[in-house]
């Protein structure tokens, strides 16, 4: 009997991970297809931490203003759906099959073989043909210069921030890397900076002339573990991160009213309100006092350790990671937060650092486990809160063994 799925199945065979330069697939893929990103603008999110969050922002807000909206953003925790936000939840899975097929037909057409994230950024900006999308919020997944999503034309791109991550794809410079990441800014548009991005720094390092919009400094009234007050308004996306996301959000709102974007205030802040982003200190539906977040770099990791600090929080920390990354610089940011305890995780996929990298970052002597010993030991009660961090894909790995999936 055949899958029910078989072109989301067979869009797992292509593999997560890599990036293929030059945009020849999508650009390709595209046009056979009609063009499907022409037909609402585009708002691009590029960034190395807080894209996620900004586009959470935005897509909300946008939607809270009436706006039909489509937003899509990457990685997904547990099914490929997440990646694909339509007008308020995650698209159905049979309309994503749907979609999936009719990207891989257009490659039959042409002769090519696309990667899984040149056929999901396709799949996305048809979806959002097909629902009629009024704006589209596409975040950039790994650089932007050879990114998928810079085949789209945006009316305004987003900067977050800049630091280094992926050095052996995009330089090892925060210089070499924010030159391959202001390639999704276009010639005379608006490209907003993200709070700590200078004018300065970013004029020498573009290969086009966007006239830059630096997000103006907001500050938070209250900032508790789980939520924030700005401007009188409850912000559910926490810590003092956020708030800088949605400083850089604020000011892309701004510029798009320029653009003459229907956006009142009072339905945008409904819309921040409203925000959330699993896996971004996300608090794990079904079990007790579990957190999640996905940083993956010494720079996330400084803020999430700032902001349980700053609240008082000292959780049992759960760490896994990828081999790539900076073990030792996560693990010396985490410290920070004073943990409880630590149980390190290698997950089952080779791309996961293994249980002698994890202990050489963390010190020796600590638990290694497995994802499903990981799994089972959240499900029981434990005093105080425990916080799993180090990878998106850790969380989702463990999501899955627990049976959880994000709501949308």
């Amino acid at each position: 009997m055949s899958h029910p799925l078989p072109n989301l199945t067979r869009l797992e065979t292509r593999g997560h991970w890599g990036i293929k330069r030059g945009l020849d697939n999508p650009v390709a893929l595209l046009e056979n297809l009609g063009r499907p990103d022409r037909s609402f603008p585009v708002v691009l999110v590029a960034g190395t931490n807080g894209k996620g969050s900004v586009g959470a922002f935005l897509a909300h807000a946008f939607r809270a203003a009436g706006l039909v909206t489509g937003w899509t953003t990457s990685p997904h925790l547990v099914s490929a759906k997440e990646r694909v936000w339509v007008d308020g939840a995650p698209i159905g899975e049979g309309a994503l099959e749907l979609l999936v097929g009719e990207a891989f037909e257009a490659e039959e057409r042409l002769g090519i073989q696309a990667t899984y994230f040149e056929i999901m950024i396709v799949a996305a900006l048809l979806g959002f043909r097909m629902m009629g999308a009024e704006i589209a919020v596409v975040e950039v997944g790994l650089g932007g210069r050879w990114d998928a999503t810079n085949a789209t034309d945006p009316i305004l791109t987003v900067l977050t921030g800049v630091g280094l991550e992926h050095q052996a794809i995009l330089g090892e410079t925060r210089e070499a890397i924010a030159r391959e990441k202001l390639c999704t800014a276009r010639e005379g548009r608006a490209l907003v900076l993200g709070p700590g991005l200078l004018p300065d720094f970013v004029r020498p390092l573009l290969e086009c002339r966007p006239a830059l919009f630096p997000a103006l400094d907001l500050w938070a009234e209250s900032i508790q573990w789980d939520h924030s007050v700005v401007r009188g308004h409850r912000i559910g996306m926490a810590g003092e991160h956020q708030v800088q996301n949605l400083s850089t959000a604020l000011e892309a709102i701004r510029q798009l009213r320029y653009l003459g974007f229907p956006l009142p205030e009072e339905a945008v802040w409904r819309g921040f309100a409203e925000a959330r982003i699993p896996g971004r200190l996300w608090r794990v539906p079904g079990l007790e006092e579990v957190w999640a977040d996905g940083a993956h770099n010494p720079d996330g990791a400084a803020v999430l350790a700032h902001h349980a600090r700053h609240c008082g929080i000292r959780p049992h920390l759960v760490f896994g990671a990828m081999k790539d990354k900076d073990l030792a610089g996560m693990a010396q940011e985490l410290r920070r937060m004073d943990p409880l305890s630590v149980t390190l995780v290698q997950g089952g996929n080779e791309r996961y650092a293994e249980a002698a990298a994890l202990r050489a970052a963390w010190g020796g002597g600590l638990a290694v486990l497995d994802v499903p010993a990981a799994a089972a030991r959240l499900r029981q009660p434990e005093q105080g809160p425990r916080l799993v961090t180090g990878s998106l894909y850790l969380i989702g790995d463990l999501l899955k063994e627990l049976g959880v999936e994000p709501a949308g």
